[in-house]
């Protein structure tokens, strides 16, 4: 009985223990549109507090995440979680009229992602603690024009969205393209460091000389080859989730994706390129063939001007070999534990492909020849 009693002790210290460690986070999100001149164009771009990337919020397991989403620009928003899965709450995530409601202008929407409680309309929130984040990487594209435009006017045509003026890094498109010598993402590490890159928004420091670094593929509809010049990279997450590690020098990011990598800095102190470019593998679609770069230096910053950049090899824009090697070596952490019987099985195809028009001269058919670009699902779309 005295060991009974020990062991639901034991266990009722754990759960609190487990209760005290838990938080409860509050962030204010505040979306406006800020104007800023790149490739020797002004052009306005989305931004979250002021910031793009926006800012980081570091959590844990067991955390509570309230995010209250203010929307000041001029266009509908919606939020969308890369890596945090919606068991049932599939309503709150995704494309707007599509599986949420728009968060029109000049409205909020308040959304605990994490399955916490959100705090009662009015209620002080908790004070927030500080954070120790690096500067995110997010790898996407620049238009000349606006962007909302872009993709108007490519769902009112059928046609496919313009390609972009530039690809970025961070919004900044290099010093590759014209117009752009003081438009590079620059990024200083120290040798000997092994950082922890993740594709997609924040960079949060681990322990002694270690570093975790985030990216995302920002880009619209732009798959893009990833490489950093002279270094390997250990994938060890993507989208969130653990993979089995492996070790490359290339990555490969889809629109939205996100990659974590372990990269070491043992090269010859220098500067040296994290280069970025389209994967296009479809016959006859137009594509933003450039190349958008970042400077990681360490050991170069007080001659850089007379210091050479290395440049990594990045493979052909329709290098599908090079695209496959990538994705099939992500593998789960751990073997999944799936059902020995299967009683049904379904087969779906998803892509996008060409619709014919009955008036191939009508405004809305403005893909090749006449014809009309569309997503399906095993052929069917709406």
């Amino acid at each position: 009985m005295g060991s009974r009693g020990c062991s639901c002790w034991l266990l009722s210290l754990a759960l609190l223990c487990s209760l005290a460690a838990a938080k409860e986070q509050y962030h204010e999100f505040v979306i406006r549109e800020t104007t800023v001149k790149r490739l020797c164009k002004s052009q306005s771009i989305m931004t979250v507090n002021g910031q793009f990337p926006g800012p980081t919020l570091e959590i844990k397991e067991g955390d509570s995440l309230i995010i209250n989403l203010i929307n000041r620009g001029r266009y509908n928003m919606t939020l969308h979680w890369h890596g945090v899965r919606q068991m049932r709450t599939g309503w709150s995530d995704g494309p707007e009229y599509v599986t949420q409601c728009p968060v029109r202008p000049g409205q909020s929407y308040r959304r605990a992602p994490s399955g916490g409680t959100p705090t009662p309309p009015g209620s002080a929130p908790p004070s927030m603690a500080p954070s120790s984040s690096a500067p995110a990487m997010a790898p996407g594209e620049w238009w000349d024009m606006n962007p909302v435009d872009v993709v108007r006017a490519a769902t009112r045509t059928g046609a496919a969205p313009n390609i972009s003026d530039a690809l970025t890094v961070n919004a900044q498109p290099g010093d590759l393209y014209s117009c752009s010598s003081h438009d590079t993402a620059f990024f200083p590490v120290t040798s000997g460091e092994t950082n922890l890159l993740r594709f997609i928004n924040a960079a949060l420091n681990t322990e002694l000389f270690t570093n975790l670094l985030r990216f995302i593929n920002a880009a619209l509809n732009t798959e893009l080859f990833v490489s950093l010049a002279g270094h390997n990279m250990t994938v060890v997450a993507a989208d969130a989730s653990y993979t089995k590690p492996y070790t490359t020098s290339l990555l490969l990011l889809a629109p939205g994706q996100t990659t974590d990598v372990l990269v070491t800095f043992d090269q010859p102190p220098g500067r040296y390129y994290l280069a970025a470019r389209a994967y296009a593998s479809a016959q006859g679609v137009p594509f933003d063939n450039t190349t958008t770069t970042a400077i990681f230096d360490y050991g170069a910053a007080n001659n850089a001007s007379s210091t050479a950049i290395a440049m990594p090899t990045l493979p052909a824009y329709n290098d599908t070999t090079a695209a496959t090697a990538f994705t099939t070596n992500l593998r789960g952490l751990r073997k999944a534990e799936l059902p020995s019987r299967v009683d049904e099985s379904l087969f779906f195809t998803v892509g996008v492909g060409l619709f014919n028009c009955t008036n191939a001269t009508a405004q809305q058919c403005g893909g090749p020849n006449g014809t009309r670009f569309a997503a399906s699902i095993n052929n069917v779309s709406f």
